[in-house]
């Protein structure tokens, strides 16, 4: 399994219409993409503007072929995009420890 972290920054003023639109994306387009597990979606209390979502996937590819490559992609950005105040940092993690 790896896990996505994308640390996305909002446009100020626009939290309330990004967590509503990142649901809809996750849930109606992102949660169908092959490999796709779960995802979080966290928000800053400290810079309320900055937002992490967490993706889980089956494997790096699943992600970075199947669907950055798919038309979903461009609907999951059309969705969210709008909200970005530059873009996300993206960055996969594989697990090493934990319970």
């Amino acid at each position: 399994m790896i896990l996505e972290l994308a640390d996305i920054r909002i446009q100020s003023g626009r939290e309330a219409e990004f967590e509503e639109a990142a649901k809809r994306g996750l849930d109606m387009v992102l949660s169908k993409a092959k490999g796709f597990q779960k995802y979080e979606v966290r928000r800053s209390i400290e810079s309320p503007e900055r937002y992490m979502l967490l993706i889980h996937w089956d494997t790096l590819e699943d992600h970075t072929v199947g669907f950055r490559t798919s038309p979903a992609y461009a609907q999951w950005r059309d969705i969210v995009g709008p909200y970005f105040a530059q873009a996300p940092f993206v960055e996969h993690f594989e697990f090493c420890a934990g319970s």
